[in-house]
């Protein structure tokens, strides 16, 4: 049995380890180091992207707990103060993740098998679970670790567009004789107000949750203080809720830039660079069925399904694979990515108890299945 103490301790040292998005080796070493030595996983190697990957256990239900190892950049001190562990990837997403693990490692073998992934580059372009669905895991369940709060169950992400768009005016000119070309910079600023107002004229509905998102993310342009930029660049974050798809926001996108660009005269091209389509898991799933059980024995209340602005790993292999599928995790949303971002210490602890009940009622619920007539 896994002691709390064992338990924060090992998140600690997670938190320590400075892993932004593909830069997240030293914690998959450090993972791969203790489930081969300590925590009892049978198989455990770290895939050609630098997932990390630990089974143990045999036959069905075949159960994958899967979990990020990287964060947002920006590092936090690690500390303990008022019953928090502070650090960057508290809540968005190592707690998740080490209580996975750490639930993982107590799942007996009889009862199934159980695979553990700590992915890559969740908060980038999602290589990580991109690979994993590419490798073909054979599983019946998935439990994705996010911050949730252990009272909460996510059973929604919306999708995902990010675009990077150039505007081009063809010169440059001396800053001092600004009349002499066009100023890319300010030429972009139209662009994205025709973008924003026709996302939000066609996009908005009744909730945050059912609406598209648009958010200006990332700008460059220039070459010199001293010269009229040429060339402007600029990321769009797009959030699209279930019932659109990508594609038809794209064309969205793509008839106002088209549009701007023929009103102004000036070369505009662009590019996906990341493509997350929407989903919702089936919220009457046997998997949902059976964390909701593992929220009432350790917490003696019915968790809140909860359907996230943001976008998870849960959408592309809920996509790809077509099996039940769910969220969960101790943590805050709303302090992942933030400077306060940090993980109730209680919360963390009983959310291990929370995924070790869920893997026992899923392993019972899936037996019952079988043998009925």
């Amino acid at each position: 049995m896994v002691s709390p103490s064992y338990a924060v301790e090992l998140l600690k040292r997670a938190l320590e380890l400075y892993t932004p998005s593909r830069s997240e080796a030293s914690l998959a070493n450090l993972i791969k180091d203790k489930c081969v030595n300590e925590l009892g996983f049978e198989q455990v190697h770290i895939d050609s992207v630098g997932n990390v990957i630990a089974s143990k256990g045999s036959g069905e239900p075949r159960i994958l707990l899967c979990g990020h190892m990287d964060t947002v950049p920006g590092q936090i001190p690690v500390r303990i103060d008022d019953g928090y562990l502070y650090g960057r990837g508290a809540s968005d997403a190592k707690a998740p993740l080490i209580a996975m693990l750490l639930a993982a490692s107590e799942f007996p073998k009889q009862s199934g098998t159980v695979i553990f992934a700590g992915v890559v580059d969740e908060e980038g372009n999602a290589a990580g679970i991109k690979q994993l669905v590419k490798s073909k895991l054979g599983i019946d369940y998935a439990i994705f670790g996010e911050p949730s709060g252990i009272d909460n169950i996510t059973i929604s992400y919306k999708g995902r567009l990010a675009i990077r768009l150039t505007c081009d005016v063809g010169s440059s000119a001396h800053a001092s004789a600004p009349w002499l070309a066009r100023n890319s910079i300010e030429e972009m600023y139209g662009f994205w107000e025709a973008i924003r107002d026709e996302i939000k004229r066609t996009g908005t509905a009744q909730s945050r949750s059912n609406s598209i998102s648009c958010s200006l993310t990332e700008i460059t342009g220039g070459s010199s203080h001293n010269v009229t930029p040429q060339k402007c660049k600029i990321t769009l974050d797009i959030r699209i809720p279930t019932g659109m798809s990508c594609e038809k926001v794209l064309r969205i996108v793509d008839s106002v830039i088209t549009k701007v660009a023929d009103e102004k005269g000036v070369k505009a091209t662009y590019r996906v660079e990341d493509r997350t389509e929407p989903f919702e898991a089936d919220h009457l799933s046997p998997l949902v069925r059976a964390l909701v059980l593992a929220v009432l024995d350790m917490r003696k209340k019915r968790p809140t399904l909860l359907r996230k602005t943001g976008t998870g790993d849960m959408n592309v292999l809920g996509h790809t694979f077509k099996i039940p599928v769910v969220t969960y995790g101790p943590g805050d949303p709303h302090a992942s990515h933030t400077v306060e971002e940090r993980v109730n210490i209680d919360e963390f602890v009983t959310s291990i108890d929370v995924f070790t009940r869920a893997l026992f009622h899923m392993s019972r619920i899936h037996h019952q299945k079988k043998i009925k007539p």
